[in-house]
């Protein structure tokens, strides 16, 4: 991530706010009890943020975990010199996954007994010191990765007969934590108590539990446990409406792109592709130097508005692949350079994630992770 402001040298980049993700972190940590711990999720490049300097930022801040995807995601923060411990939360099953996890000092996720005798084969043909830490994941309704919570004692049980494998942690995932309803997370929450109540009858010890992710984490005290999984909520987006106000957050990425021209065109005049767009009149226009190869939806063509001088402008005509067309009418003065602002605040007003998830009828999380590589991050905001 670029920490000095090159914006004067692109035509379009994003924005990272390191000291909105200091205040939310610091804002989730004194939302915990001192003895819950606080995992950020930088999976996936920390949902477009960056995940090296969002991991650093996050972990000076008061976190104390990080969790990724892949095995390529944990070895990245490893690369950087991060010393944390790294839950790897997506499922491996191959000798070649398990060398690369113990050589990263990872501690892995298991799903199934089967992967973990996989996981004992490897490790005895490895020169591995001691055991490996290791998560069992148990499924309590997501019905995605995890072994049954019904049969919760054997698999511990299998694990903790495997010298080489430390169970470090149990943990499950919750299907419906930003519903209103809390029902489904109730019954969920439940299994989860007994598979646990069950495991420690059976003598197992069980040093870390962790159950909530972001919704759950905001919406109630009881899903804490040992430790919490966070990861919307660092980048400063609320899970759910109802969510809004628990803690105080602010939104960590800002879009933006220059105007490459500005032009008028006569009435009847089509824009873009497919003439979606025709004009009913003579029309100011401004060609921007962002599209949908950036990771602005094809989908919000004539659908959304951004920010020029605070003002909201309507985009018009087909998102192309790597510009938009705007109406400036309102703005007859507007120049080529001029900043707009696609996500984040400019005056008093902000467009946010949301408001193109919401369009789109899809969720933040999708739109954060959308915006591609070529776009530059530019480290702002000064931690405090």
């Amino acid at each position: 991530m670029v920490k000095l402001n090159c914006s004067a040298t692109q035509r379009a980049w994003v924005e990272i706010d390191l000291a909105a993700v200091a205040h939310n972190v610091r804002q989730l940590r004194q939302s915990l009890a001192p003895t819950t711990a606080l995992m950020a999720v930088v999976k996936a490049d920390a949902y477009g943020h960056g995940a090296v300097t969002i991991a650093q930022t996050a972990l000076q801040q008061g976190a104390t975990w990080l969790g990724v995807a892949t095995i390529m995601e944990g070895l990245e923060l490893r690369e950087a010199g991060i010393e944390a411990p790294i839950l790897l939360l997506g499922g491996t099953y191959t000798h070649e996954q398990v060398r690369a996890i113990a050589g990263g000092a990872l501690q892995p996720t298991l799903c199934s007994p089967k992967q973990a005798l996989i996981f004992a084969e490897a490790l005895e043909a490895m020169p591995y010191p001691g055991a490996l830490p290791v998560h069992l994941k148990l499924d309590t309704g997501m019905s995605r990765l995890g072994t049954s919570w019904t049969e919760a004692v054997e698999f511990a049980r299998l694990v903790d007969c495997i010298p080489n494998l430390q169970i470090a942690g149990i943990y499950s995932h919750l299907a419906t934590a930003d519903s209103p309803d809390p029902t489904v997370m109730g019954l969920q929450q439940s299994r989860f108590d007994q598979a646990i109540g069950q495991i420690r009858a059976a003598g197992i010890a069980v040093p870390c539990l962790h159950l909530a992710n972001s919704a759950a984490a905001l919406a109630d005290h009881a899903l804490h446990y040992d430790m919490v999984r966070v990861g919307l909520a660092v980048y400063g987006l609320y899970p759910a409406v109802h969510l809004r106000g628990t803690i105080e957050l602010r939104p960590v990425m800002q879009v933006k792109a220059r105007i490459t021209q500005v032009k008028t065109i006569p009435a009847g005049m089509g824009v873009s592709y497919g003439y979606r767009f025709m004009a009913d009149r003579e029309t100011r226009l401004a060609v921007v130097g962002i599209g949908y190869a950036d990771g602005v939806p094809r989908n919000l063509s004539g659908q959304m508005t951004v920010l020029v001088r605070g003002q909201r402008i309507p985009q018009i005509g087909a998102i192309t692949m790597d510009q938009l067309m705007l109406d400036v009418n309102q703005i007859p003065d507007v120049q080529e350079g001029e900043v707009v602002t696609l996500l984040g605040q400019e005056g008093h007003d902000r467009i946010s994630a949301d408001d193109w998830a919401n369009n789109l009828g899809t969720i933040s999380w999708e739109i954060l992770c959308g915006f591609k590589h070529r776009l530059p991050r530019v480290a702002i905001g000064e931690l405090s």
